[in-house]
């Protein structure tokens, strides 16, 4: 049996509720000005798995740089409880809403990796409490830098974080057995901020070349409009290269040793962002060394690219667990809030950590460094 008028009734509900949020978009009042604040409040959550404790090595790295303005009041760093998957099952939600409310009382947030369950899981289909913290917060730009100067590497990704296929993952219809559809969603306004986003930062950062990563070859409406809306904003930049290439290629040039030292800025829809950013991370030592920024006119969120590896917890070996992407996060927190100095001492002092005569080596076992270790060490290089 089929039933076409449930799913057609599905399929309005979600058509309505982005027209609204396009207009929205078109309303947002600009970006927040940290120094201007009397107090910066970041909040700090743990999340599940391995993430409390390499978050909480995070956080002694910001209360050590961070000392004079903690101690002044200029900054307020609060540990927000409650991010849990044990929790979010009890509630049947994303994000339970006390930890909700906490999180919309901070400037900017420290997030720790937190599971999103999968079929086959023992836990309900609940939405990944990432997507639905950017969907609360706006947080419309995921922005991933990957550096690895020996190979002639820089790259900054601007991944849209709001729309493309992630934007109704949980919203799909399903007609039959035979027959189950997903969407993809793109707006104009939220395609030209994260644009915007993507061109602005190259010119503050001296680029000279941005890349757009669609498939617009095959995703014509929505993907077209991505492209479509790139090149018109280029214009704007006319120092600026522009460029684009579809996904699948591209994830061939980042491994191309005779191409990849070209690209630069790379600004790209939601699912592609999330593949080819993972790819990037690996060639900077695994996912496990980057860190992420979400971006919005209100709210920030910091957090480590890769997940809360309960297997690790399940052996014990969470205090084995690499922390140097949630502070490498932290970093980059850092820096967004207009502390540069203190930023580039964390980021330095990563890289020498990365060194091969550094005497802590994570090796996420007995065999290596615990985190705490790893984080005394790095404290004592800053």
């Amino acid at each position: 049996m089929y039933d076409i008028e449930s799913a057609k009734e599905q399929f309005g509900r979600l058509l309505v509720k982005h027209l609204e949020r396009a207009e929205r978009i078109k309303n947002d009042q600009g970006a927040t000005d940290y120094q201007s604040l009397d107090t910066i409040v970041i909040g700090a959550l743990g999340g599940d798995g391995i993430g409390p404790a390499i978050t909480n090595q995070a956080v002694r790295v910001m209360k050590h740089v961070l000392q004079k303005e903690i101690e002044s009041g200029k900054v307020e760093i609060r540990m927000i409880d409650g991010l849990t998957i044990e929790k979010r099952v009890e509630e049947n939600r994303a994000i339970p809403a006390a930890v909700l409310d906490e999180i919309k009382k901070c400037h900017v947030v420290l997030k720790g990796p937190t599971t999103t369950p999968r079929k086959g899981d023992p836990w309900p289909n609940i939405e990944s409490a990432n997507v639905a913290m950017r969907k609360e917060l706006d947080l419309f730009a995921n922005v991933r830098p990957v550096s690895v100067p020996e190979e002639g590497i820089d790259w900054t990704f601007f991944r849209e974080n709001t729309e493309g296929g992630y934007a109704a993952g949980k919203e799909g219809v399903v007609a039959s057995e035979d027959v189950s559809i997903d969407f993809t969603i793109a707006t104009t306004p939220g395609c030209e901020r994260i644009i915007r986003a993507a061109f602005a930062f190259a010119k503050a950062n001296g680029k000279k070349r941005v890349t757009a990563v669609t498939k617009a070859n095959i995703i014509k409406a929505t993907d077209g409009k991505f492209l479509d809306i790139f090149y018109q904003i280029a214009k704007e930049y006319p120092e600026i290269a522009a460029d684009d290439w579809y996904i699948d290629i591209m994830t061939a040039k980042l491994i191309d040793k005779k191409r990849r030292s070209d690209f630069e800025v790379f600004v790209l829809p939601n699912l592609y962002g999330d593949i080819l950013t993972d790819e990037a991370a690996e060639l900077q030592g695994g996912v496990g060394t980057a860190g992420s920024a979400n971006l919005g006119s209100r709210y920030a969120m910091f957090e480590a690219i890769h997940g809360s590896a309960p297997r690790m917890v399940q052996e014990g070996r969470e205090i084995y667990a690499d922390p140097s992407s949630v502070i490498r996060a932290a970093a980059m927190l850092l820096r967004h809030i207009g502390y540069i100095q203190e930023a580039a001492a964390i980021d330095n002092a990563l890289a020498a950590l990365a060194g091969a005569d550094c005497p802590v080596k994570i090796t996420g076992r007995d065999t290596g460094s615990t985190s705490e270790a790893y984080t005394d060490y790095l404290i004592s290089k800053l």
